[in-house]
């Protein structure tokens, strides 16, 4: 068998190639980003995860059994950021025992995380959605 001299290899084809399948990989990656990886915040700014909170965590009590005397108050947890929102909601249940709820939303990995604790017992951990947003979900 006959070899090829590496001189008769035409160069800039070659490169021309490789050049290509860069730029194309580079577009494909791009396109992936923007456009396939839809995963999305549910709610997207502090005021609207601090709005939902009361609506979403009322509905999850009650679907557990958990009546509520009082409605939930929320506030901005200290320290939250755009990046890393950051909910605490307060309220009262039957038997006069204390609601907690803690939401949160992350923008790098677009989570968000809900606990809820009555009379300092966890009834629901970590859990990454609430009541009626679980169904929108589905």
């Amino acid at each position: 068998m006959k070899s090829i001299p590496l001189k008769s290899v035409p160069r800039k084809p070659v490169l021309f190639g490789l050049l290509a399948l860069a730029v194309v990989g580079v577009g494909a990656a791009v396109v992936y980003v923007t456009l396939i990886d839809v995963k999305e915040l549910r709610h997207p700014t502090q005021a609207k995860l601090r709005g939902a909170v009361p609506h979403a965590a009322t509905a999850e009590l009650q679907a557990r059994g958990v009546a509520l005397n009082t409605g939930l108050t929320c506030q901005d947890m200290p320290g939250w950021t755009k990046e890393k929102m950051r909910v605490a909601c307060t309220g009262k249940a039957a038997g006069n025992k204390r609601v907690q709820v803690i939401a949160t939303g992350e923008e790098a990995t677009r989570d968000h995380y809900y606990t809820i604790l009555v009379d300092g017992r966890p009834v629901v951990e970590n859990a990454s959605c609430l009541g009626p947003d679980c169904k929108a979900k589905e």
